[in-house]
């Protein structure tokens, strides 16, 4: 098997890129002015592309040969751009690649959506595949255009398969990482009551999900694949800061001031082009419910998360201090 992904350098590419490469399978992966954020990956031979997904003529040829893509690459929500940068790399960037790939021949995609395709899922409700879809932010929107391009190619005859992870979390995830320190560390304090819910998966769950997604999904079928817990975040933080050693102070922020004070961070980093440490996508954990529905998954796939949360974040915070983050 030959594989090609892009987005490689970000946690679930890589992730992906270690399976294939454990199976033996020849990667191919592309490369755009990034290292990868687990450089152990580099431990194993593959082939790497340097191109960018928002030029059609870098990517001509690029998937010849190849049995299966598995498209990761994307701008994340919190990333500073415009809208416009969203849709040029989230949707036109989506369209390019399917279409060179589709100029290939490539035989099975797997292309990576988003949650946030949602928006809030309403209280006491559980999302399907098929549930109503309100996405909140630019990056939202963006990944939902990608979505709507890769079901209508699909629709066209090329063999898409789309994936919606949960929250994923696990061993060298920069992201997470920024949460159990801030615990850890004693500088959170949860915002609203912490009743809202999110279905945390490990990456090792999600990266057996997305190959079941490879050998059994169905064409133009979109697929949650989450882990087997829907929790409230105040659970999450706590477990987290129990894995840490940590505690939750028992206060709790309203919303509306921090919202005022993450959009004046926005706008100060901004201006110096950095990532402020709180935004309102940031935020949206917090405060847009994305509960998601796995029986699709269970049913067609045979997919079954073995890695309840609590174990999960002990196995992280471990790998974190046996790395020096922690």
């Amino acid at each position: 098997m030959r594989a090609f992904i892009t987005g490689a350098s970000g946690f679930i590419g890589s992730a992906l890129m270690r399976e294939c490469l454990q199976r033996q399978w020849d990667v191919r992966v592309l490369q755009h002015n990034r290292v990868l954020e687990n450089e152990s990956a580099y431990d194993y031979e593959h082939e790497v592309i340097e191109g960018d997904i928002t030029n059609p003529r870098s990517l001509e040829g690029i998937f010849n040969g190849v049995d299966i893509f598995f498209h990761c690459a994307a701008a994340l929500g919190a990333s500073i751009m415009s809208e416009n940068d969203f849709f040029r790399i989230n949707a036109d960037g989506t369209k390019n690649v399917l279409q060179a790939a589709k100029v290939a021949g490539v035989p099975k995609i797997i292309h990576f959506s988003s949650a946030g395709v949602l928006g809030s899922v309403k209280k006491g409700e559980l999302a399907h595949e098929d549930y109503a879809l309100n996405p909140q932010n630019s990056y939202d929107r963006s990944k939902l255009e990608g979505e709507n391009i890769a079901r209508h190619l699909a629709e066209k005859g090329m063999d898409i398969v789309i994936v919606r992870p949960g929250w994923v979390y696990g061993p060298g995830d920069r992201r997470t990482f920024k949460l159990l320190k801030a615990i850890s560390k004693k500088r959170f304090i949860l915002v609203t009551k912490g009743e809202t819910l999110q279905t945390p998966v490990h990456i090792e769950d999600l990266v057996g999900g997305v190959f079941l997604c490879s050998e059994k999904g169905q064409r133009g079928h979109i697929y949650h694949i989450a882990g087997g817990e829907v929790l409230q975040v105040r659970d999450i933080v706590t477990k987290i800061a129990s894995a840490t050693g940590s505690k939750i102070p028992p206060i709790a922020l309203p919303l509306f001031p921090v919202k005022l004070a993450a959009l004046a961070l926005e706008k100060s980093f901004a201006l110096v082009k950095k990532e402020a440490p709180l935004t309102r996508g940031k935020l949206s954990f917090f405060i847009h419910p994305k509960p998601l529905a796995i029986q699709k998954a269970r049913r067609e796939l045979g997919y079954a998360p073995k890695i309840n949360f609590s174990e999960g974040m002990i196995q992280t915070v471990e790998w974190c201090k046996a790395h020096n983050w922690l």
